[in-house]
């Protein structure tokens, strides 16, 4: 009996051939290495994948004929006949702003005088000013 996905993958027209590829990639690597790598599209019968690094484009590509295996059992023969695989570009995540700390100048100008003898001579000479 026939997938289900190999039968919607035969219709024209209600889902694309890419979709149905990209959809079935996880199914076809398992849950560990489509953590790692993304399916993202389809370039006439090649499926293009981004991968982590180099490392992970590499074993990949030796594993290409069973992972193509899997793709013909999930999504039917003849829609993906090669993997090309990319290392992914440099995503920068999410930062939070960094901002310098506030400093708080004194209120009053007189807290910025050191001596505090000449601290209460001005404030009392500045409350005669105001009054």
């Amino acid at each position: 009996m026939d997938q289900a996905s190999r039968i919607v993958a035969g219709w024209t027209g209600l889902i694309s051939q890419e979709r149905s590829a990209c959809a079935a990639w996880k199914k076809a690597v398992g849950k560990k290495i489509a953590v790692r790598t993304r399916a993202l599209k389809m370039v006439r019968q090649t499926l293009v994948v981004e991968v982590e690094d180099e490392i992970w484009r590499q074993n990949l590509w030796s594993l290409r004929y069973q992972i193509l295996g899997n793709l013909k059992k999930a999504i039917g023969p003849d829609i993906v006949s090669d993997l090309e695989l990319r290392v992914m570009p440099l995503r920068m995540g999410p930062k939070r702003e960094t901002r310098e700390p506030l400093v708080l100048e004194p209120l009053d100008e007189a807290e910025s005088i050191q001596d505090p003898g000449l601290r209460r001579i001005y404030k009392a000479a500045r409350q005669r000013e105001i009054a």
